[in-house]
């Protein structure tokens, strides 16, 4: 398997994108909480314990999951 493979099942484990769940929202895999709803909570200052108790479906290591491949885009991007 190749990096970029790697990367794909990462991210699959993740977030998943399917036209039947949310009409594709990026959701949490397993779920229907939108990535973006995490976002949005730490955006309005909320803590991720807060986020995660209100989406109890959402465990810890996917939202932290997302949140280091999301800081590690960023890096790719501005580096």
């Amino acid at each position: 398997m190749d990096v970029r493979s790697e990367q794909k099942a990462r991210i699959a484990e993740i977030v998943s994108v399917d036209p039947e769940i949310m009409h594709g929202t990026p959701c949490f895999t397993g779920t229907r909480v939108p990535v973006q709803t995490l976002l949005d909570y730490i955006e309005e200052g909320d803590t991720l314990d807060h986020f995660l108790n209100d989406f109890p479906v959402v465990n810890r290591d996917q939202a932290v999951q997302f949140l280091e491949l999301a800081k590690d885009r960023l890096i790719e991007c501005v580096s």
